[in-house]
């Protein structure tokens, strides 16, 4: 990584913590498509996951008097075996493909994040089942789309959890899911200490911007964060479906 492109996502990964401070989601996603403009997949995605998982972990520890424990146990238990699923499917793709499916995801979380669940109505599920499910499911995906906030988030709806207990609860669920990632990318030996400058200050960045926006999570308006975000996240997923996915597999 260049210092331009070390810049360029420091600054992202400062803007996405912010967010994903106030809203409890969405950063994450967005600094991953962003990444993803710069390097590979199999580079992008174990970069990503320490990154969050600093971010997630901030999260938790400022939300943590308000972290529902009983529903990130039966989260956390399908995430490592499932992890190694995704870890095969990740390593059969090819770079383009992986883009598009990863761009294809991120405007179905944005724009029709029902349909991610595939006719599944987690309101109607007892508490615990509900969350062994999304564990499972979020296992396999974690390694093959990078971010799964908007497959998660439907998941806390329904539950009375405060807004706080919400964001801390989610971003403990989040922790767990990026340290898994990381356990399974170190098992398969990605040099992590290769791009220590560049993680370092992106984890400094997620820290300050987690704290930023936990300061405002009172204070600013949801609906304009969402707004904008949903802005940024569309162009950034059509780039990479489009002209990094599509348009590599049309040129061949």
């Amino acid at each position: 990584m260049g210092g331009t492109e070390t810049a360029v996502l420091t600054l992202v990964a400062l803007a996405t913590s912010v967010l994903s401070g106030i809203v409890g989601m969405a950063g994450g996603i967005v600094l991953l498509t962003v990444m993803l403009l710069f390097m590979e997949p199999m580079v992008a995605i174990p970069l990503h996951a320490v990154v969050q998982l600093v971010s997630n972990a901030s999260r938790t520890y400022i939300q943590r008097s308000h972290v529902n424990w009983s529903l990130v146990a039966p989260y956390a238990i399908p995430l490592l075996p499932m992890g190694f699923v995704g870890l095969a499917i990740l390593q059969a793709l090819d770079p383009s493909t992986t883009r598009s499916l990863i761009g294809a995801f991120v405007l179905l979380g944005t724009w029709a994040p029902g349909w991610l669940l595939l006719g599944a109505r987690p309101e109607q599920m007892r508490q615990k089942r509900r969350f062994l499910l999304l564990g499972t499911v979020v296992g396999a995906l974690n390694l093959t789309v990078g971010a799964t906030g908007p497959l998660i988030a439907p998941f806390f709806l329904g539950l009375g959890l405060t807004r706080q207990s919400l964001v801390g609860s989610k971003a403990a669920c989040q922790t767990l899911g990026h340290l898994t990632k990381i356990v399974i990318f170190g098992w398969v030996g990605f040099a992590f200490g290769e791009y220590a400058l560049p993680l370092t200050l992106l984890c400094i960045a997620v820290i300050v911007g987690t704290w930023l926006g936990s300061q405002l999570l009172e204070r600013v308006s949801e609906v304009y964060f969402v707004r904008f975000y949903k802005i940024v996240l569309t162009g950034v997923a059509l780039r990479l479906l489009l002209w990094d996915g599509l348009g590599h597999l049309l040129a061949q």
